[in-house]
């Protein structure tokens, strides 16, 4: 029998140093002011007024990057690129804690330690034990977000612990990339036009539907930053060659293909510039460019491409990479409209940011474009 005992525990032991071996980033021992860590005397009746600690649902909508395709995959396994590791993505993943792992989820659970909806380990968008109300679906496209959309609505709207009129929500969008590697091959139906007015269609769903909701969107990154990969690893070149026929078609230029992606860019800021989405005390949508300003990959000290942001496909986040583009997502979160930084995608070392010190100037609260303009009236 203690023989027994051993052999299991060498077992569970190698088990774990398996699980475990992928590069990771978190924020050990981070916190902020006290004060900045509380909610809100009362409840937030305006959604430019809201604290980090007053976000009591969170959510995501997205593709495989919101799926978190291949994160947790070990070395080089081309194939766990199909599993889907909610748990690490960057904007609702809960597995871990911030210590090990940063999120914006595991970041928010430190202000409010009751924060509802991010998901958890592995398991596809239709399991609600893991994935909870990360609505992400591999392969999606803008066009699909609408359904995303109503899916979240049902979600809240059933889940007995969710207070659906009360409860302050927090909804993360990124799509497009998708749509963006189909587009050389479908013309005017995957244009900026196009994309701009999915994505209208998807908020103006969750303004018309969903109360107390800050939907806070991440801009497109350049998928022409693919290509400086592809240079530096062939076999990068060849996996794209399937999952991004644009990327890897040699008759679109680098200026070509940068350009669509800076078009969808610009069609997605006039959802935000044209103030439709804030003309309710209870909704407002927030685009966080902080990947759209950005204009390298992540490096080694030695100039090399840092392949440990990536899964084994060279297209997807590793845990490393979701964490760091975490880290700067929270950041965008935390800086006003129009003062928003670039995503450094080469760790910095440095912590996320807190929310501003409340005083005359100050503004303690998730920046909106309404209080970034004034906040003293919030």
């Amino acid at each position: 029998p203690n023989m027994h005992i051993y052999f299991l525990v060498l077992s569970l032991c190698f088990f774990a140093s398996v699980v475990e071996s992928y590069r990771d980033l978190g924020a050990p021992n981070w916190s902020c002011d006290a004060d900045l860590m509380k909610r809100s005397k009362t409840v937030p009746t305006s959604v430019h007024s809201l604290r980090p600690a007053d976000i009591d649902i969170i959510a995501a909508m997205g593709d495989s990057l919101t799926a978190a395709n291949g994160a947790g995959a070990e070395g080089k396994d081309v194939l766990a690129i199909a599993i889907q590791f909610r748990g690490l993505t960057w904007s609702v993943g809960g597995d871990k804690t911030l210590d090990e792992h940063i999120t914006v989820a595991n970041i928010l659970k430190k202000f409010n330690p009751d924060l509802f909806g991010y998901s958890i380990r592995t398991g596809s968008a239709n399991v609600w034990e893991t994935a909870h109300l990360n609505a992400g679906i591999p392969g999606g496209h803008s066009g699909g977000m609408a359904d995303q959309a109503a899916d979240l609505v049902r979600r809240m709207k059933d889940h007995p612990e969710i207070d659906f009129i009360n409860h302050w929500k927090l909804v993360h969008i990124f799509i497009g990339g998708n749509d963006i590697c189909s587009w050389c091959r479908r013309g005017d139906s995957e244009n900026g036009d196009h994309y701009r007015d999915n994505l209208r269609t998807a908020v103006q769903y969750l303004k018309d539907n969903m109360p107390k909701t800050i939907v806070v969107l991440t801009g497109m990154i350049d998928i022409d930053l693919l290509r400086r990969i592809d240079n530096a690893h062939l076999v990068c070149k060849e996996i794209h060659t399937f999952e991004c026929k644009c990327e890897q078609n040699s008759t679109i230029s680098d200026a070509a293909l940068s350009g669509i992606c800076h078009d969808y860019m610009d069609k997605m800021q006039e959802l935000e510039d044209s103030g439709e989405f804030d003309t309710s005390d209870d909704f407002t949508l927030v685009i966080e460019p902080y990947l759209e300003t950005t204009t390298d990959i992540g490096r080694n000290p030695d100039g090399t491409p840092n392949m440990d942001f990536f899964a084994p496909d060279c297209f997807h986040f590793a845990a490393y990479g979701h964490a760091i583009v975490a880290k700067n997502l929270w950041n965008n979160m935390m800086q006003p409209v129009g003062a928003k930084s670039p995503a450094n995608l080469t760790d910095d070392g440095l912590p996320p940011i807190c929310p501003e010190k409340k005083s005359i100037q100050a503004c303690p609260f998730i920046r909106t474009t309404k209080n970034s303009a004034d906040c003293s009236k919030y």
